[in-house]
C-alpha cells in the first residue's frame, strides 16, 4: 500500500481494469480513468477500492500502479481481472472539502458481505469481519468498504452492517455487490489512536472512568 496520503471515502469515479501483469505475490496493474487523470503527476496517490497505490505512468485515459506483496496478500486486488470495476479516489488536497471521513488507504483486512437487503430505497450489507477489526468498529462510527466512507448501522460479535444510499449505490461497485463477495475494510483511524493512549497510560486514570467524548477528541488533537 502506498505512503501516508488521506482520502475521504467519496469515490470520485469508477474505472475499470485494463491490463495485469502478474508476478508470485506482485502485480502492475493498468487502469481505465479519467476524473482522476486530471492533473495526475508520477508519484501521485490514488486508492483503487479503498488501497492506495501510487502512480507510477499514465496517459490521457489510464495510469499504472505497482502492488506491492503486503498490499496482495492483505486486499482484494489479488482478484482483480481484465475488465474488473474499482472505486477510484485521489488523495485529499489540503483546499478540499471533508465529505466522508479521514482515510488512509491502508486496508486492516478483507470481510464478507454475508447478506443484502433492501429497505425502502437503501441497500443494506451484512459485512463478516475478523475480531481484529470488529474491535474498532462502532455502531454509527464510521467505516470504509472497497474504499466507500459509510457509517456502521450495527454490530455483533462477527459482523456489521452499513446502509447505502441510492447515489453511493450507482456511483461506487458496491452496488453490484453479492452475497458471499469479499471487501477490502479500513477502520476509522481515530479509534486506533484512542487505544494506543488507552493502553500506554497517556489517558489518565479519571478519564478512563469518564466516557471519551467529542470535547476530548478535540482537545487532544483528535479531531
Amino acid at each position: 500500500m502506498g505512503g501516508n496520503s488521506i482520502f475521504t471515502g467519496i469515490i470520485e469515479e469508477i474505472g475499470q481494469v485494463k491490463q495485469i501483469k502478474r508476478g508470485q505475490q506482485s502485480f502492475s496493474l493498468s487502469i481505465k480513468a479519467a476524473k482522476v487523470l486530471e492533473e495526475v503527476k508520477l508519484g501521485d496517490s490514488i486508492a483503487v477500492n479503498g488501497v492506495c497505490l501510487t502512480v507510477t505512468g499514465y496517459s490521457g485515459a489510464s495510469f499504472e500502479a505497482d502492488v506491492m506483496p503486503e498490499t496482495y496478500q492483505r486486499t482484494t486486488l489479488k482478484t482483480l481481472k481484465s475488465g474488473s470495476p474499482v472505486n477510484l479516489e485521489r488523495a485529499l488536497r489540503l483546499s478540499d472539502r471533508l465529505g466522508g471521513h479521514l482515510v488512509q488507504g491502508h486496508v486492516d483486512g478483507i470481510g464478507t458481505i454475508i447478506n443484502k437487503s433492501v429497505e425502502d430505497i437503501a441497500i443494506l450489507y451484512g459485512i463478516e469481519a475478523p475480531a481484529e477489526i470488529l474491535k474498532y468498529v462502532v455502531k454509527k462510527g464510521s467505516i470504509a468498504v472497497d474504499g466507500v466512507s459509510l457509517t456502521v448501522v450495527e454490530v455483533d460479535n462477527n459482523r456489521f452492517s452499513v446502509s447505502l444510499i441510492p447515489h453511493t449505490a450507482k456511483l461506487t461497485i458496491l452496488g453490484w455487490k453479492r452475497e458471499g463477495d469479499p471487501v477490502n475494510l479500513e477502520t476509522d483511524i481515530i479509534g486506533r489512536y484512542v487505544e494506543k493512549l488507552w493502553l500506554s497510560g497517556e489517558i489518565k486514570q479519571e478519564q478512563k472512568k469518564k466516557d471519551i467524548d467529542y470535547n476530548y477528541l478535540l482537545e487532544n488533537g483528535f479531531i
